[in-house]
């Protein structure tokens, strides 16, 4: 699917947790499309194995930075606008699950995922949205989840988090239309990555996740950048506020 192009090249893009999982694939197929990415993520050794694997020169950038934290994201966009002067493409990553119930849950484990997910999403966008004000264009794309909308196992906060986003998304896509910015979510089902390994690679888990989605297999990184690089090119240019499932059918049955 490298192949295809979405006509990506010269602009400038973030991408935040892109050390690792989906950010790592996107920033990877994002080069590959001609762009120049600016990638963040929280340890610096992640980040250097990352840029090493990426292999992008100049044309890459990463950042230590936790962006639940407003003087990290505004790090973060400070050094990408020196580097690059600009930022045509923000795609919001970062996500994180602590396995628990809702109900017992401590109210610090809360809110460690809610900022890690939803606060960190508002605070990225809400820069980004300042610059590309400006500019008069932009995309935003944020990476949310099936778990938006379907209720699972020790999944509630995160779910609660990524609903969230999904409103914001509608919202900041109203906010932000007459801007010729367009602001959308893909929503995919479980990926294969570090983040969902323990569900993944328990081999009887793994065959219960299965039978609810109608093309009989969990999803690869590259079945949601792809979706998302659609809604970051020009072909998308009237496209805003919307959730694009990436689920192999689940949400249809």
């Amino acid at each position: 699917m490298k192949t295809l192009s979405y006509g990506l090249n010269d602009k400038v893009a973030m991408v935040t947790g892109g050390s690792r999982g989906i950010g790592l694939d996107m920033a990877k197929t994002l080069l590959a499309q001609g762009a120049k990415v600016a990638i963040c993520g929280r340890k610096q050794e992640g980040l250097d194995a990352a840029v090493a694997e990426l292999d992008g020169g100049d044309r890459v950038l990463a950042v230590a930075a936790h962006v639940a934290k407003a003087e990290d994201v505004d790090r973060l966009f400070e050094q990408t606008m020196e580097r690059f002067g600009r930022i045509d493409v923000l795609v919001n990553n970062v996500g994180m699950n602590l396995i628990t119930g809702v109900v017992d849950a401590e109210p610090a484990l809360f809110s460690k995922i809610v900022e890690s997910n939803l606060t960190g999403t508002w605070l990225c966008s809400r820069k980004a949205a300042q610059l590309m004000r400006d500019q008069k264009a932009g995309k935003i794309v944020s990476i949310t989840s099936i778990a938006a909308r379907r209720a699972a196992p020790f999944m509630g906060i995160y779910g609660i988090a990524k609903a969230a986003i999904e409103m914001m998304t509608k919202t900041l896509a109203q906010e932000l239309a007459a801007f010729n910015i367009q602001v959308n979510a893909v929503a995919p089902c479980m990926v294969r990555t570090g983040f969902s390994k323990p569900f993944w690679s328990n081999e009887d888990m793994l065959k219960e996740i299965v039978k609810a989605i109608p093309m009989g297999r969990i999803a690869e990184t590259a079945d949601v950048v792809h979706p998302a690089l659609f809604l970051c090119s020009d072909g998308a240019g009237f496209v805003t506020g919307q959730t694009l499932m990436v689920d192999g059918g689940a949400s249809a049955v």
